[in-house]
């Protein structure tokens, strides 16, 4: 390959990123504010232009184009949740930083849309919530999971199978995700720190080793 090729090469590459970007930021805007069912391929060409072969040439499905959104959505979150378990700490504020992170990342409006959206519309359409969970619940049970099976292998946590204590506190810190769902509380960052550590303290009191 000649010096003249790289050059050219990399900038196709590059529209091609960007192309892919643009469908995934306008499926986002399409799925999150109009739901999955009113959200078509042919909606998205009037919006972006361009032809359906294009379109179909990034993704061969609407299923396939809500699994790259979902994963645009949750990507800082899946990130970041991962970085805390990661990080080298003690356990108890290992796990404090991690609900308060999950707590804060919920609380987030397109997160909420997101929630809301699979929720609402999963019962017509399975598929979109086994994408989520692939792509965002799943991804976060298995960091959290993976953590307390280390935790359990160092004989801080009993071991009370580590899959089912992660579903524990992921489901104490969402309890105030709900009520957002709802409509009838706010997110706000005081309380959302007060509750990590008092969620994480009944974890411990359930499964630390004496």
């Amino acid at each position: 390959m000649t010096d003249t090729e790289e050059p050219a090469l990399g900038k196709r590459e590059a529209r091609k990123q960007d192309r892919r970007d643009a469908i995934v930021a306008a499926a986002r805007r399409s799925f999150l504010e109009e739901g999955y069912a009113a959200t078509s391929m042919s909606g998205l060409l009037k919006t972006l232009g361009g032809s359906k072969a294009t379109l179909w040439s990034y993704f061969r499905s609407k299923e396939e184009l809500f699994a790259a959104v979902i994963a645009d959505v949750t990507a800082a979150f899946r990130q970041q949740v991962t970085s805390e378990l990661l990080t080298p700490g003690e356990m108890e504020a290992t796990l404090v930083n991690f609900c308060r992170v999950f707590m804060n990342k919920t609380a987030h409006p397109d997160a909420v849309a997101a929630w809301r959206l699979v929720v609402g519309e999963s019962g017509r359409f399975p598929e979109i919530g086994r994408i989520f969970y692939q792509e965002a619940a799943g991804h976060i049970e298995r960091a959290l999971s993976g953590y307390i099976a280390q935790q359990i292998d160092a004989g801080r946590l009993r071991n009370e199978g580590a899959v089912d204590m992660a579903r524990t506190l992921t489901g104490m810190a969402a309890v105030h995700h709900n009520r957002r769902l709802w409509g009838i509380e706010t997110a706000d960052s005081d309380m959302i720190d007060a509750h990590a550590r008092r969620f994480v303290g009944y974890f411990l009191r359930l499964f630390a080793v004496p």
